[in-house]
């Protein structure tokens, strides 16, 4: 299966992810009854997650007072500047600029070029915005409070057109009232008001390199105009363009899990157009960048669910070819069950979400039930961790809700009691985790282990070490362990 977009979380979240409880449409090459949930998470969308650290933080930045919102505080605060400008109108017009006085560039500057150029951008984006209207009265209602906020920015880059701050809000207003646009709507367009927005994006960030945030939410402007396009050439490009700017706002920002979901899906979305000689490579990108999202955050449902879908996406693709690339590739049974565990992991965080009930239902028969995950680990004597190598073996560990157990090679031991009953023997000769011990789980490259890709589970008894065959097959086990340690930790909150 491949996934296709759905909607965009906050726009730090647009394509392979739920938008906020908006289902995704099923992706076009996907299997009909799996779909990704597109949501991208806008660092200033209203539905902002509170996770977001650090993203859309209010901060003066120059001597003109302009700040750099969520959309939240943005519309909050130009409400009241909107109530109070009224008051003040009735009292002294013309305190606030009219759009009229905008367009007939009033400032002392108008006559110069740069400024008639900044005037004529103006007037084009004002243009569309006053062309919105919304799809309801809380729509339009919205609207109102968008456009008297193109009217601030446009009045204090049009007195200093260095403003970056001025320029991220208009981007972020243009973007806002892309959504604002009906269905039906022809003029304006969607793809008008977001190309608009790209540009104030792009005017902000080369004028603030830094600005991480402009990055985000422009890889969303450019996503959104990529969906517009359906799988041409052009959306092809414009994909591309995308992940380049989600990867310059993970560089600018490393602790965003929404910004590298939302790369994930960037790339996800690409894989479904590109040749197919380009796409495993782009897939398992996006798979590490899933990865990387749910590290930060390991209750990311979205990312999980993501996760989930790619690698159902992978194992479709690995089985029509007849078998993995080479022998060090994950088998796609194996790929299955991975994309089992995700999609059920997220179906227990977020139960009443009806796409991942759907999905649960579809992989349900590839989860290797009743454990989590099950797989062959190298391990040393129960006991002594740093037996020598030759004393390492290769067994079969199991991993449930309850803990990492290595399989037992007798099923169980008996003794009798004074009373003559059998009762069960603890077997103290196999390495057992119990998931309340469990501190924390990393990958360990310790020239000390065996051969392989290492693990370090620290527990409050210490650290247990355990070997994978490949670090492919380690990624699947650090992030089984954290999601089960995760879900234990949420359960006693």
């Amino acid at each position: 299966m491949s996934a296709t977009t759905g909607e965009s979380e906050l726009k730090q979240v647009h394509s392979s992810e739920l938008p906020n409880g908006v289902e995704p449409e099923p992706a076009t090459n996907a299997d009909p009854e799996i779909m990704v949930e597109e949501t991208e998470v806008r660092s200033n969308d209203t539905a902002a997650s509170t996770s977001v650290d650090g993203v859309g933080s209010s901060k003066l930045n120059n001597a003109e007072g302009n700040k750099t919102f969520t959309m939240r505080e943005l519309l909050g605060e130009l409400k009241e500047e909107k109530e109070e400008s009224t008051h003040r109108s009735e009292a002294s017009e013309g305190n606030e600029p009219t759009e009229g006085e905008i367009r007939e560039g009033s400032s002392p500057y108008s006559h110069g070029s740069n400024q008639q150029q900044y005037l004529g951008q103006n007037n084009v984006a004002m243009d569309l915005i006053n062309s919105v209207t919304g799809v309801d009265e809380e729509g339009r209602s919205r609207q109102r409070v968008l456009a008297f906020a193109a009217k601030r920015y446009a009045s204090s880059i049009e007195r200093n057109p260095a403003d970056h701050d001025a320029l991220y809000n208009w981007a972020l207003v243009l973007q806002e009232s892309a959504d604002n646009v009906g269905p039906d709507s022809s003029l304006p367009s969607k793809d008008a008001l977001l190309e608009e927005a790209c540009k104030k994006y792009d005017e902000a960030t080369q004028l603030c390199p830094t600005l991480h945030d402009a990055f985000y939410n422009w890889a969303i402007a450019i996503s959104d105009r990529a969906k517009i396009r359906g799988r041409t050439k052009e959306a092809e490009e414009l994909w591309k363009q995308a992940t380049k700017n989600y990867e310059r706002a993970v560089q600018l920002n490393w602790n965003s899990p929404q910004a590298l979901n939302n790369w994930g899906l960037a790339l996800q979305e690409l894989s479904a157009i590109v040749p197919v000689r380009e796409k495993q490579n782009i897939v398992r990108n996006a798979i590490s960048k899933f990865r990387s999202a749910i590290q930060l955050q390991f209750d990311f449902h979205r990312a999980i669910y993501n996760l989930g879908t790619v690698l159902y996406g992978l194992a479709e693709d690995t089985l029509r070819t007849g078998r993995p690339a080479n022998s060090k590739d994950i088998s796609p049974s194996e790929l299955y069950s991975q994309s089992a565990i995700y999609i059920a992991a997220a179906h227990a965080l977020k139960p009443n979400y009806s796409v991942y009930r759907s999905a649960l239902r579809l992989v349900r028969s590839m989860l290797p039930l009743p454990y989590l995950k099950v797989g062959y680990l190298t391990a040393p004597p129960a006991g002594n961790p740093i037996a020598p190598h030759s004393d390492w073996k290769r067994s079969q560990f199991a991993l449930n809700h309850e803990g990492l157990h290595q399989a037992r090679k007798v099923e169980q031991q008996l003794s009798p009691t004074s009373s003559g009953r059998l009762q069960s023997v603890p077997d103290k000769s196999i390495i057992k985790v119990e998931v309340a011990d469990i501190v924390s789980v990393t990958a360990c490259a310790d020239l000390t282990l065996p051969p392989g890709a290492g693990i370090c589970i620290d527990t409050i008894h210490g650290p247990v070490y355990l070997v994978a065959e490949t670090w492919e097959n380690l990624d699947g086990w650090l992030d089984a362990i954290r999601l089960v340690t995760s879900a234990a930790t949420f359960c006693w909150m």
